[in-house]
């Protein structure tokens, strides 16, 4: 999960969410941005403009179109590729988490009522007893899950591709005895 209360904020749209998928595998402009996703040109560079300052997105280069300059955009995914961002108090981060969570679902219901039948997916949901080995194993593999789509994540229709989602929140619970 996401750590400093900055990166959490960022994330706490479900647009966003949507932004740094898209840009995960491939740099973009906004106006590329905004017809893929489906916004309009405005709403895609607001929201860009939100990720860069958050340091969620980097600019990886620009172009001239028709005597503009538009900035391409690409999501470093990975957290030690990010900018450091201050992690903010525990309220602060549990506020923003909070907006994350939701945000999060909100795009998880998107994303599950485009799910293709048939395609043999998986869906699993747990709150268990397990030792600590068997939950950091777990942990591992559903990170290198997530590293596995995410390092080979290409530009949207490209050639042998296909849309997929991936969404993982684990993590150990505090025990709350009656």
């Amino acid at each position: 999960m996401p750590e400093s209360a900055a990166h959490l904020r960022a994330l706490a749209h479900p647009l966003r969410l949507r932004m740094l998928s898209l840009l995960t595998g491939t740099d973009l402009t906004a106006a590329e941005v905004a017809r893929e996703l489906g916004v309009t040109h405005a709403n895609a560079s607001y929201h860009l403009r939100f990720l860069l300052d958050a340091g969620e997105l980097e600019v990886v280069g620009e172009e001239r179109i028709r005597g503009g300059l538009a900035k391409r955009y690409r999501h470093p995914w990975r957290l030690e590729d990010r900018a450091p961002q201050p992690e903010g108090g525990p309220e602060e981060r549990g506020e923003a988490g909070e907006l994350f969570v939701q945000a999060a679902a909100d795009e998880l219901r998107r994303r599950y009522a485009q799910r293709a039948t048939g395609t043999g997916g998986l869906v699993a949901d747990a709150e268990v007893w397990v030792t600590p080995e068997v939950y950091a194993e777990a942990r591992d593999l559903l990170r290198r899950a997530a590293e596995l789509l995410h390092d080979e994540a290409g530009p949207p229709r490209a050639e042998g591709t296909q849309p997929v989602s991936l969404s993982v929140f684990s993590f150990v619970m505090q025990d709350r005895r009656p």
